[in-house]
């Protein structure tokens, strides 16, 4: 018997129509745990690196974590692989919601899709009937709206359903996958998903999941609730809102929205608008919002609420949860926050990601103010700033007109277009739209999580190393007295030297050699939630959080039978972090590629990101170039990797 997992992968050839469940080898759970791990090792077997992102041989692979279905809290991440169209590396981006439990209940670890259908379809899993149905019916219905369409048609009101917009339909480079209270939104897992001609995947599971040692599962469960029920009691002090909790930021519930508003920048990602939030503006975006907001949700066996069930005035009710509140109005200069949801409402039937699209949005209009797009790109176009935004997003969804150009992204279109647009494009990396954030000095910490981390996306690698340094000795002091979650208790050490100014500021400190082991420390908790499925919220990505890596290897071992210890864990999660750095170097991936943009620090210090990153290449056993030594590799037990590198001339001689 499997424990915790299924020990069976769905395959789905869509050319063929034919289904297989597949036995899988548990060597390879002990190997990279599951979800994005065993993902990876997929993708690395069966997709070879000549792969483009529309090519049949790209791979969509839904993955449940290893703790998805079982009584771990939160533990409800879908991770969605593919080779992204915007960067042409592979991505992975989660959603939340029921689906990952509900495949596990089917008996699924995995849905595997491989080639393409010739027509319009959907994939019907309940229990051990699987079905690939006629979905021409479906053809141009929004993703909210398919979800009910399919639930109803099936008479299956638990279903759940992961499904696409007409973005999707269109290959819009943006494009996101939409689930019940959740998306899985960035680097076009949409597109590659209506490439394949799959509007929806539904799954309806009834079985049952098991664990190895349940009571002593269980044991360490009652530790984790009883932390959760504290910091619920007693949020983090000296510290903004948003980060002194558990779970995702709780955007549905704070209408306090200073920080965002005059810390990030608005329009294209340029302009800190410092003095926006005034009393009045403050009257009006709570009036707003607690007027939307009817009741707040939550994910599958979650104990927080970070998401909010909206219904405002004559929009359609929708599930929002985050920072898209905030979005479209900072990208289109509203200062009215009933635009964010009526808008939100419509981006979420097309199905679009809500950080990328916002931005490139702004970007056509920048160009139209800038001479280089025309009057006659936005015939038809109405004048006004929310007017200007709902027309460019249904042409770009549509790719009508200048929107099928915009649907490549910010990166593609400004090259497609020419005329010096190229000069607009000014937040991406690796081709990728960033979050909307501008900052004055170089911080040593962020440098490295955004140039290097295979999630291409600061938001979601940042984590439980504060943002910033405590102003005084006093408060780092008392922050350092009660923190068990660090692996090292040099770290405390670490945390104390580190001052607002002075020698022990941005951009010298923390120095390359702390800030690696830093980065290094978040960047392990990060792979340990994505393949166990666990919410960030409540592991990686917040302060102080329930789980952690003194307490993942006891409640691993418990649900597995495999009794691991920090030791064994770290040493997976190291593989699987290196396999999905060689796949990508294997893509092309190298040095050149690991830049932020430009102006994302007022102030920049070359020689000293180059030495944080050479620094952060040595911790991590990978050459000058980012790619992973021979030696590294064989520690990792990764010998079929280094035979690959070496073949293709990617790894060389001397090149340790």
């Amino acid at each position: 018997m499997r424990y915790a997992e299924t020990g069976y992968n769905l395959e789905i050839d869509l050319a063929t129509g034919n289904i297989e469940k597949v036995e899988t080898d548990p060597k390879l759970t002990e190997f990279y745990l599951g979800g994005l791990g065993t993902s990876v090792k997929i993708h690395w077997d069966r997709v070879p690196p000549e792969t483009k992102a529309f090519d049949p041989e790209n791979l969509l692979i839904f993955s449940s974590g290893l703790f998805c279905g079982t009584p771990a809290f939160s533990a409800n991440r879908t991770v969605i692989t593919f080779i992204s169209p915007q960067t042409g590396l592979l991505a992975y981006p989660m959603m939340g919601g029921f689906w990952a439990a509900e495949l596990k209940y089917a008996g699924y670890d995995k849905v595997v899709i491989r080639n393409k259908s010739p027509k319009p379809v959907y994939i019907w899993i309940h229990n051990d009937k699987v079905e690939i149905r006629d979905a021409s019916h479906l053809k141009g219905k929004g993703a909210l709206e398919t979800q009910e369409i399919i639930r109803s048609e099936l008479k299956e009101p638990r279903a759940q359903v992961a499904a696409i917009g007409l973005a999707g339909e269109n290959r819009v480079f943006t494009a996101s996958i939409e689930q019940s209270r959740s998306s899985a939104s960035r680097l076009g897992g949409g597109a590659v998903m209506g490439d394949k001609g799959i509007k929806a995947i539904a799954v309806r599971g009834t079985k049952d999941v098991y664990l190895a040692r349940g009571a002593e599962f269980m044991e360490h469960m009652n530790d984790v609730t009883d932390y959760i029920n504290f910091r619920n009691s007693n949020p983090l002090p000296g510290v903004m809102t948003i980060l002194s909790g558990i779970g995702s930021p709780q955007e549905m519930k704070h209408v306090d929205e200073r920080w965002h508003t005059e810390s990030f920048a608005w329009g294209n990602a340029r302009v800190r608008r410092k003095d926006f939030w005034t009393k009045e503006i403050e009257k009006s975006w709570t009036s707003t919002q607690l007027s939307a907001v009817k009741r707040f949700i939550s994910c599958f066996n979650c104990p927080q609420q970070c998401g909010g069930l909206i219904s405002y005035q004559d929009v359609p009710r929708y599930m929002m949860k985050c920072f898209s509140k905030l979005t479209y109005a900072m990208g289109a200069y509203v200062d009215n926050l009933d635009f964010a949801f009526r808008i939100a409402n419509t981006a979420f039937e097309y199905g679009v990601d809500s950080f990328s699209t916002p931005q490139i949005l702004a970007f056509a209009v920048e160009l139209l103010e800038a001479g280089i797009l025309t009057d006659q790109d936005f015939e038809g176009c109405p004048p006004d700033k929310e007017g200007r935004f709902f027309w460019l997003l249904d042409r770009m969804v549509r790719r009508e007109g200048i929107g099928d150009i915009l649907a490549d992204g910010t990166y593609w279109a400004a090259r497609r277009i020419g005329k010096g647009a190229e000069a607009f494009d000014h937040n991406t990396i690796k081709k990728h739209e960033q979050m909307n954030i501008k900052l004055g000095m170089l911080d040593p910490l962020y440098y490295l999580m955004f140039s290097t981390n295979e999630k291409i996306s600061i938001t979601q690698i940042e984590g439980n190393w504060p943002q910033a340094a405590f102003p005084s000795r006093e408060d780092r002091e008392a922050f350092v007295k009660d923190w068990p979650q660090l692996p090292d208790e040099k770290f405390k050490q670490y945390f104390l030297d580190w001052e607002p100014r002075g020698e022990n500021s941005n951009p010298y400190y923390p120095t390359p050699d702390i800030s690696s082991e830093i980065v290094d420390w978040m960047e392990m908790v990060h792979n340990i939630d994505d393949a166990l499925g666990l919410c960030a919220g409540m592991g990686s990505f917040c302060l102080k959080p329930p789980y952690h890596i003194h307490n993942y290897p006891k409640l691993i071992s418990a649900a597995t039978g495999m009794d691991l210890d920090e030791g064994k864990l770290k040493k997976i999660v190291n593989r699987s972090r290196n396999l999905h750095r060689a796949f990508n170097n294997r893509l092309g991936m190298r040095r050149a590629d690991e830049k932020p943009p430009e102006d994302h620090w007022r102030r920049r210090f070359p020689e000293i990101e180059e030495k944080l990153l050479t620094t952060y290449y040595k911790y991590k056993g990978w050459n000058n170039d980012g790619i992973p030594t021979k030696e590294r590799l064989l520690e990792l037990d990764l010998d079929y990797v280094v035979e690959d590198l070496e073949r293709r001339g990617i790894l060389k001689d001397g090149q340790n």
